[in-house]
């Protein structure tokens, strides 16, 4: 059985898992809208990436498609990764920002703007309905057709196959369809409705933020606290009740 260490704390996971599930099993969510559990690792949406270390240098991978070796040691919320998946919910938020899920995601973490133009995509190419249709549903009713900006979720030859049963599957699973609470005319990029302003933590590492879902701190702590500058690292588990300021 594979040990690696995640975020300080050696691990040992079942042969054949991912970063990404491990982290899942042991209880460390790290976010992600291309993955779903069924289907097989498509990291299209880098949102899993983690930082891991070889000895030499540090790289970003997405957790989704990288296996659970031997020797590994992985950061999966250092600061490094925190300001990677902030980028990169921001550019989903402007470029499908009806979607509630995104916006549930980047108030999670944090996203206060969007300094992108906001397009309005149906789609941003996650897979996950292509992957539903072939994998569970075993139709394969529906592919991905066109390169590049063209690139677009179609029906083989624009015509609905006979193997579709009309199950629903697809619309289902997209991570996008849901729309936001404003509904599909928000004025606003960015909702923000759900944003935690409570302080998450009391001192920084660079090296493991924090990843507790919930944070203990925040509930502790209570919402709307504006005295305490609000930071993202993870707190150190010696602090008593008492001392939480």
């Amino acid at each position: 059985m594979p040990k690696l260490t995640i975020n300080g704390i050696e691990v040992e996971v079942e042969k054949g898992m991912t970063v990404l599930e491990a982290a899942q099993f042991f209880g460390i969510p790290i976010p992600t809208l291309c993955h779903e559990d069924g289907l097989n690792p498509y990291g299209a949406c880098r949102l899993c990436l983690v930082e891991v270390s070889n000895g030499r240098k540090k790289t970003l991978q997405a957790a989704c498609c990288l296996p659970a070796e031997d020797g590994l040691v992985v950061f999966t919320h250092s600061a490094r990764v925190e300001r990677a998946r902030r980028l990169l919910l921001e550019m989903y938020v402007a470029t499908r920002p009806e979607s509630k899920r995104i916006q549930d995601l980047a108030s999670a973490m944090g996203v206060h703007q969007c300094r992108y133009e906001r397009k309005h995509e149906t789609c941003i190419q996650c897979g996950l309905c292509v992957r539903m249709c072939e994998q569970q549903m075993m139709a394969g009713a529906i592919g991905f057709a066109g390169r590049g900006l063209h690139r677009e979720v179609s029906r083989p030859f624009d015509i609905t196959s006979e193997l579709c049963r009309q199950c629903g599957a697809c619309i289902y699973i997209c991570p996008v369809c849901e729309l936001r609470c404003q509904g599909p005319a928000a004025e606003t990029t960015l909702c923000n409705g759900c944003l935690n302003f409570s302080p998450v933590c009391f001192q920084s590492y660079n090296d493991a933020m924090c990843f507790l879902d919930p944070c203990h701190a925040c509930e502790l702590s209570g919402p709307l606290r504006t005295d305490v500058k609000l930071k993202t690292h993870l707190a150190p588990t010696t602090l008593s009740r008492g001392e939480l300021k």
